[in-house]
């Protein structure tokens, strides 16, 4: 029977002492902590009660002995015997607290997490105002481990309150002298630890923490790649951070990668670096690559190992570069995608940013060119939903195929444009997107926000509005109610008195169109053929005209049942977003 982990004797004692010295890497103790201080308390607790707290899963690091970090800085060290799989936030946790360690809070403020412990109640608290001027509490049991004498801690604990309550009786002495060594014993409390093989693949690694963890977690394979990263690269992670970090941060007048469309996390920014790098979109081939396997002989190298590194130093290099993430950023404006809002996956921006890249960095194309071939394949990978679903196996396609298509002398514009052709036919736009990407009431209709890119890529106005698109999707406007609302044509209590009442079917995309806040009040629940001759009298015939044509309405439409509406405003709607696209050639 193949064995891949063995179950390993740890104390907590050994374990805090382990990561003191190295042997177990906790990168996360510099890492923003997501825990809140009501958890920690919980852990204590439970350890105290001598309740289980969960399985760790330790990595055995291949290599360990030969391995010298990447870079020589000052957040250069040696690599550790064990990375942890499962279970950062809980060592995270008890080695702050037991060593008085600080933590990084999410806004990135250095602070000590702090619990008290009441020994007569035998009750652990997160200290407010109240408990803080409670002497009945050990204010911070990170004292009693730091406490040169316990003796001597517990006798000045007791004589304390002996003081302030005009004295104890020997039963409470010995309940707190006992509470207190009780929690001083917990450096003997047992964990359950598995310790996998070097060996071990990292396909198994990940099964492991599957069948292992009771809430059946799925292990974020990009978490682990960034505990590689503390573990060799450290420098490199943190570079991740503090991009992610500005990009969510208002700019002060600095450069940053701060903007108002897509604020990524670490672990995103690193996913397009090992796309530019190594032109893989799974994940899992970034644990081999990044730990020195070779990927066909599946053999461990050191050499391999920092030359795979340094590939990806250059690689992160040019993806957090600001002048880079910015260009990209207007091509996704170009592509008529202004604004958070009209993003329906994540996917689609990594992606692109890497086809960017690799236009810039392996094909040298000039940056107009660049920019708009950018924006013609975010729109497209958009509006179809390319990278919805199994989104690593559709990009690995995609780089297969600009690879292919480079050793093959064509040029990235040829390659992407064939792939467009593909599935963007005639009848795409004259049979599946009305018939089925237009049919629905999802609030993230990719089709639906790609009209709207759309509008803005056309110029159009709000409907009934002097006001475009654009302007009242401008970036940086946060307003309490939204400037600019989707409002239903035919209005939902309209719709109900006429006997329709299924939410999907008075949800449906073509039921919504753009329309500046106070008219949506005024329409409130007529019937369009009732609200719409007051509109129409602002109009002049062309600007009619043009407004039923960015808003894909029908002549009469407000005389129409609703079936009806919905089947011929779904094919105008198609019609202005091939135009859109069209425009983006």
């Amino acid at each position: 029977m193949k064995m891949l982990f063995k179950d390993a004797g740890y104390n907590l004692a050994k374990l805090i002492e382990d990561i003191n010295v190295g042997v177990i890497g906790l990168p996360d103790i510099q890492r923003p902590f997501v825990w809140k201080d009501t958890q920690v308390r919980d852990l204590f607790d439970s350890m105290y009660r001598g309740y289980p707290i969960g399985q760790l899963l330790f990595w055995e690091n291949a290599y360990q002995e030969h391995t010298r970090s990447i870079g020589n800085n000052e957040h250069a060290h040696r690599p550790p015997r064990f990375l942890i799989v499962d279970g950062q936030q809980r060592l995270t946790s008890l080695f702050a607290v037991v060593k008085s360690k600080e933590v990084v809070r999410e806004n990135y403020d250095k602070e000590k997490v702090v619990i008290a412990f009441h020994p007569l109640e035998e009750r652990f608290e997160v200290p407010d105002a109240a408990i803080r001027n409670n002497p009945e509490y050990i204010q911070d049991i990170s004292m009693v481990w730091n406490a040169q004498n316990l003796n001597r801690f517990t006798n000045e604990h007791i004589q304390k309150l002996h003081t302030i309550h005009g004295g104890l009786t020997e039963t409470e002495e010995e309940k707190i002298a006992n509470a207190i060594g009780e929690l001083h014993g917990l450096l003997h409390f047992s964990f359950s630890v598995l310790e996998i093989g070097a060996g071990t693949s990292e396909e198994d690694v990940a099964d492991i923490f599957v069948r292992i963890n009771s809430k059946g977690k799925s292990l974020k394979e990009t978490d682990f790649i960034l505990t590689l990263m503390s573990v060799f690269w450290d420098d490199g992670r943190m570079e991740l951070e503090e991009f992610s970090r500005t990009a969510k941060a208002v700019a002060d007048g600095t450069a940053s990668a701060f903007n108002y469309i897509f604020q990524p996390d670490p672990d995103q920014m690193l996913r397009i670096a090992i796309g530019l790098g190594f032109k893989r979109a799974r994940m899992k081939y970034a644990y081999s690559i990044l730990r020195g396997k070779d990927l066909q002989t599946e053999e461990f190298s050191e050499e391999r190992r920092v030359q795979q590194f340094d590939a990806l130093k250059e690689a992160q290099t040019k993806t957090l570069e600001l002048n880079n993430w910015h260009e990209f950023l207007k091509a996704l404006k170009e592509a008529g995608y202004t604004r958070q809002g009209l993003i329906s996956s994540d996917y689609n921006v990594m992606y692109a940013y890497v086809v960017f890249l690799i236009g810039k960095y392996n094909f040298g194309i000039d940056a107009p060119a660049l920019r708009k071939l950018t924006a013609r394949w975010f729109f497209f990978s958009s509006l179809t939903g390319r990278y919805t679903g199994s989104a690593e196996t559709q990009m690995e396609e995609d780089l297969n195929a600009i690879d292919k298509g480079q050793t093959a002398g064509k040029s990235l514009t040829e390659t992407l444009n064939s792939i467009v052709e593909a599935e963007i036919t005639s009848d795409y736009w004259n049979i599946t997107l009305p018939t089925s990407g237009l049919v629905s009431g999802a609030a993230r209709n990719p089709a639906m926000f790609a009209y709207y890119a759309g509008l803005n890529i056309l110029g159009a106005k709000i409907l009934f509005s002097g006001l475009t698109t654009v302007q009242l999707m401008e970036e940086g406007v946060r307003e309490r109610r939204s400037a600019l609302e989707r409002h239903h044509l035919f209005p939902r209590k309209y719709l109900q008195r006429i006997g329709i009442n299924e939410q999907s079917e008075i949800n449906q995309v073509a039921n919504y169109a753009l329309v500046e806040w106070g008219d949506n009040n005024d329409i409130s629940d007529q019937a369009p053929s009732e609200y719409l001759p007051a509109y129409l009298k602002r109009l002049s015939d062309e600007d009619k005209e043009q407004m039923y044509y960015w808003h894909a309405l029908p002549e009469g439409w407000e005389q129409m049942r609703y079936p009806k509406f919905l089947e011929e405003r779904r094919k105008m709607m198609a019609i202005v977003i091939r135009d859109a696209f069209e425009k983006l050639n």
